[in-house]
């Protein structure tokens, strides 16, 4: 099967170009730095240790952040390279990281021989960590050729990905045997490793527990907290396609019950913006985006957030947060999104019943009391309408058990990576 994949990669490499080029038209690829991709790296591989990590897109960047940080404060490590795969995530990174001169950042190589081999030619890692479920083949192999260790670290394996890998089970053998280390994010997924031939497998919990809460106010505008600052707020976070025409309907439902409600709609794709805002001034709602915010009065209905790694600070204004992909089955993918992080600022997490993507981690946190079941936005909107008249303060009891459990996975991950470095 592998013979297979990598003849298939040899024939895409002609291609590789032309298909990048699209992508820049549909604003998919950075225009400036898309030859990343092919390994044309303009960045020189200074001389020390280096510390490789790459992880696909935003959220899983976003769940290394109190990982990174860690490894900033190691001596022994001069650079860390950051990979990344979509444009988004390389914004999030810009923007967190740009001024650190310890970090680098590159957009990761396609799984092509040539490339791959480019790129390991020139940054030369002494340690290789891959976050979550990148798998890529040529590049893992190419890796173990070097015997460059390589981790697999907060990995997650879904049971939709694990049905595939079940049917190239000596496929998938060849490759996860490859991994020095894997570090589960649960134990369905750490269940699943063993199966599909990984060896050294830990089990912490999700990374994504880590990470200390801080006081987002400082980071949004005073005026818009001063304009929304007696509003009743409540957050819609990595909704999906149809799933914000249904906020907008539970707004209507909630308005005949509090008129000062104000609805935050955070997308998963931000390019989806207009399309939502679109569909929502079909209710006849006021619609604003955030990066306009100063059009934001009392008369406002939703405000849709138009740019990436801000729910923190909406979700540190606001005590409920519904979690999107989770009300509306889909055929494509797993249900749900991930929770975590809503929860770390002591909100309370209003979900649908597809949540199989993050099971684990919602039983954990309806252990808390922090989370519930709705089927339909009457059961949303109900619940929603009770939490603004019941106006409970944050839960910061659960706040602080939460950030207790992630600093202790945290400092049990580090603790792993300690012996590679």
């Amino acid at each position: 099967m592998y013979i297979w994949y990598k003849l298939l990669t040899y024939l895409f490499y002609p291609f590789a170009p032309i298909y990048l080029y699209f992508r820049i038209l549909k604003k998919k690829e950075d225009p400036l730095r898309y030859k990343e991709k092919l390994s044309i790296i303009n960045i020189p591989r200074e001389e020390g240790f280096v510390v490789w990590l790459h992880f696909a897109s935003v959220g899983e960047a976003i769940s290394t952040f109190p990982l990174i940080e860690n490894l900033l404060n190691n001596k022994k490590i001069d650079k860390i390279l950051l990979t990344s795969i979509t444009l988004s995530s390389s914004e999030v990174l810009k923007k967190k990281f740009a001024k650190n001169l310890k970090i680098i950042h590159q957009f990761l190589p396609f799984d092509i021989p040539i490339v791959v081999n480019k790129f390991l030619n020139h940054w030369k890692p002494n340690l290789s960590i891959f976050i979550d479920s990148e798998i890529w083949p040529n590049l893992i192999l190419e890796i173990n050729e070097r015997k460059i260790p390589l981790l697999l670290i907060n990995a997650r394996i879904t049971k939709k990905s694990f049905k595939r890998w079940k049917l190239l089970k000596n496929f998938a053998k060849k490759i996860f045997q490859n991994f020095d280390l894997c570090v589960a994010s649960n134990k369905e997924s750490e269940h699943f490793l063993k199966f599909l031939g990984a060896k050294n497998i830990k089990n912490y919990g999700n990374l994504k527990f880590a990470g200390a809460v801080e006081n987002l106010n400082n980071f949004l505008n005073p005026l818009f907290l001063n304009k929304v600052e007696n509003r009743k707020i409540w957050c819609a976070a990595s909704t999906h396609s149809n799933e914000e025409i249904l906020c907008g309907k539970v707004h209507l439902k909630i308005k005949k019950k509090h008129n000062n409600v104000l609805t935050i709609i955070i997308p998963r794709h931000i390019n989806r913006t207009k399309k939502i805002c679109t569909e929502l001034l079909s209710l006849n709602l006021k619609v604003v985006f955030y990066s306009q915010f100063d059009q934001v009065d009392k008369n406002t209905d939703i405000i849709i957030v138009d740019s990436y790694g801000e729910s923190s600070k909406f979700y540190n204004i606001s005590k409920y947060v519904f979690v999107g992909k989770s009300l509306i089955q889909s055929l494509i993918n797993d249900g749900g999104q991930n929770p975590i992080e809503a929860a770390k600022y002591g909100c309370k997490i209003f979900h649908g019943p597809h949540v199989s993507n993050f099971a684990e981690t919602y039983e954990y946190l309806h252990a808390l009391n922090v989370t519930k079941e709705i089927s339909n936005i009457d059961e949303l909107s109900l619940s929603l309408v009770e939490g603004f008249e019941g106006e409970k303060s944050k839960n910061g009891e659960i706040s602080t058990k939460i950030q207790k459990y992630g600093q202790n996975i945290l400092n049990n991950l580090v603790m792993e990576l300690k012996k590679y470095i």
